[in-house]
């Protein structure tokens, strides 16, 4: 079967699987590619990696139109994504109303699930909260570090550990079976992220990966997409 190639945010991801049987039905393009943290998916399509469309960050999507590696006028929105707290489904859920809780559930927590902090968004942002809070070496030998939210999440929910708790993108939280989004990240840590998508310059099918763009931002989705964890 011809596949549209993707390469994508791992905060998408949970949105695609579960369009790709309509997309199947509509187009007769299965779904292929790569799901991961943004900079890495990014350098990919710097480097020549195949592909037909990328969902990435905003910004990350407009350099990358800049560098003439995405058609500008294929660019849309699909929603924005908050990072937030998760643990496992067998946990009580933490509440965090304000850096002092936060500070106090990551100080209490044996084992700390995030993505790459060096190249994914939701990474990013949990190392600069712990500087932030001031625990950043206090808590680094508890840091359980994965190539994306997702797999970062699935290790989460196989913990072993007694008190753990994930960080990452709430769509990565929700699309995870054995985990539970536990909450927001509280005022002064917050961080909401808008996921863009657009067409390769050099995609092999333009008007598939057009059409899987439409799909994804379209009016018909709106409900999924929000039961995703993308909002607006």
């Amino acid at each position: 079967m011809t596949a549209v190639n993707i390469l994508s945010g791992g905060a998408a991801q949970g949105l695609v699987r579960g369009l790709s049987e309509a997309f199947k039905a509509q187009t007769g393009f299965g779904i292929d590619g790569e799901f991961g943290a943004v900079g890495a998916m990014a350098d990919k399509l710097r480097t020549s990696t195949p592909a037909d469309l990328v969902i990435l960050t905003q910004v990350l999507v407009a350099k990358l139109a800049a560098e003439k590696l995405v058609v500008p006028s294929s660019i849309v929105d699909i929603g924005r994504v908050e990072t937030a707290l998760a643990v496992r489904n067998r946990d009580p859920k933490v509440s965090v109303k304000t850096e002092a809780d936060l500070r106090e559930v990551l100080r209490s927590a044996d084992a700390i699930y995030v993505p790459d902090t060096e190249a994914s968004t939701a990474g990013q942002h949990v190392a600069r909260v712990l500087d932030q809070l001031g625990i950043a070496h206090e808590v680094t030998s508890r840091l359980k570090i994965f190539p994306n939210g997702a797999t970062a999440m699935r290790e989460l929910a196989t913990s072993t550990a007694t008190r753990p708790i994930g960080c990452t993108q709430a769509t990565e939280i929700i699309a995870t079976d054995g985990i539970a989004l536990s909450g927001s990240l509280p005022p002064g840590c917050e961080l909401v992220t808008m996921y863009t998508a657009g067409v390769a310059t050099q995609a092999a099918h333009p008007k598939g990966a057009a059409a899987l763009i439409a799909l994804l931002t379209g009016a018909d989705q709106r409900d999924l997409r929000q039961r995703m964890g993308f909002a607006g």
